[in-house]
């Protein structure tokens, strides 16, 4: 604060409060920044749930038999985690959206989701390889194939331990979203430029931004800390 002071800067969190929420003629509506944040929590939600249908198929394209499905696997989860995000957003964008017709949004979403789906790919098949052999030699025993084990033996007791550190890779998502700002989404990290653009609320605009993120994350951490202690409680019942 006493810096910005020094740099002659004039505190005004006065302003602020408008671009939360504001009332009209119409009643309260949400100012942009909960109009972006709002987008920020849809585009998270859509890519989360791509991300852990592409994280599944590559752990049982890795866990497979197949040569050919294991390298496609492997290649995927190589290109992506080893090249930065918001290099992957722009080459979807600029490159494959304008083939394939994909908007910002779409294109949003897919870049996210194939990111954070290689992450969570790590998480599922760790999960499967900490089921103990002797689980898939009962379902074998029961004569159920591979499908079948998967379904009704070795994923719901997988997802036990899946499930806490999925949700961590959800809060990251939720972090990672704001780079999707750059191909002008107007998320809450792009609503936050689009207003210090227009009233050079730098400081104040950025602070609350901050706090948005942070109010989100921290929810759902408290969600992963509530999903670790029920299924360790649950794990204790059982035993």
């Amino acid at each position: 604060m006493q810096g910005a002071e020094n740099l002659g800067y004039n505190w005004q969190w006065t302003r602020v409060p408008r671009y939360l929420i504001s009332r009209s003629a119409d009643g309260w509506q949400f100012g942009p920044l909960l109009q972006g944040l709002w987008l920020t929590l849809e585009i998270t939600l859509f890519s989360l749930c791509l991300s852990m249908t592409i994280g599944l198929v590559s752990a049982l394209m890795r866990l497979s038999k197949s040569p050919m499905a294991r390298s496609i696997a492997w290649v995927y989860l190589e290109l992506i985690r080893n090249t930065p995000l918001l290099i992957q957003i722009f080459i979807i964008y600029f490159v494959f959206a304008p083939i394939l017709d994909l908007g910002r949004f779409t294109s949003a979403i897919l870049a996210l989701s194939l990111f954070e789906g290689a992450y969570a790919s790590e998480i599922i098949r760790a999960g499967i390889l900490a089921i103990p052999a002797g689980q898939w030699e009962a379902s074998a025993s029961l004569g159920m194939n591979t499908a079948q084990s998967y379904r009704w033996i070795i994923l719901p007791q997988a997802l036990r331990q899946m499930i806490p550190p999925l949700t961590s890779q959800g809060i990251s998502l939720v972090k990672d979203s704001a780079l999707v700002s750059t191909i002008a989404i107007y998320d809450l990290t792009m609503q936050g430029q689009q207003i210090i653009a227009e009233t050079f609320l730098t400081f104040e605009i950025w602070f609350v931004v901050a706090a948005i993120y942070l109010a989100v994350t921290m929810v759902l951490s408290i969600l992963v800390k509530y999903l670790e202690y029920h299924f360790s409680e649950h794990v204790n019942s059982t035993n």
